[in-house]
């Protein structure tokens, strides 16, 4: 297992996922992997999700939907300017409109449709749909 905990937690979404589950248990839990969830959210890829503290660094309980047909994270964190998006949407999501980008800007965790708007870019995180 990589030490990435961003990846690790979008892995074990895509095989709950896969195998048809309800929920999945994300360990370790993080500041970044608790930003990416709440846009899976906020898009509807996953459900409520909830923090557990274990004693240690905690794990979150995520209630799955269902809609998640792949996802993952990028590696390496690629660099992405304002004017650049229809590149990088041709490269990581199947079609137009269909799925998301997760970046990281100067105004925080964002998907890549709210970056577009704002005319930010920034470094890509995972992708979803």
């Amino acid at each position: 297992m990589s030490k990435d905990t961003l990846s690790n937690a979008l892995n074990a979404i895509r095989v709950a996922e896969s195998k048809g589950q309800r929920e999945v248990r994300l360990a370790p839990a993080s500041k970044l992997v608790r930003e990416v969830l709440g846009i899976l959210q906020q898009q509807g890829y996953v459900g409520d999700y909830e923090f557990v503290d274990d004693g240690k660094s905690g794990t979150f309980q995520v209630k799955l939907q269902g809609k998640i047909n792949r996802c993952g994270s990028v590696r390496p964190r690629s660099a992405v300017k304002a004017r650049e998006w229809e590149r990088w949407e041709q490269r990581f999501l199947p079609s137009r409109d269909v799925g998301l980008l997760v970046v990281s800007t100067s105004q925080g965790v964002m998907a890549h449709g709210q970056a577009k708007e704002k005319k930010l870019g920034g470094r890509l995180l995972a992708f979803c749909y």
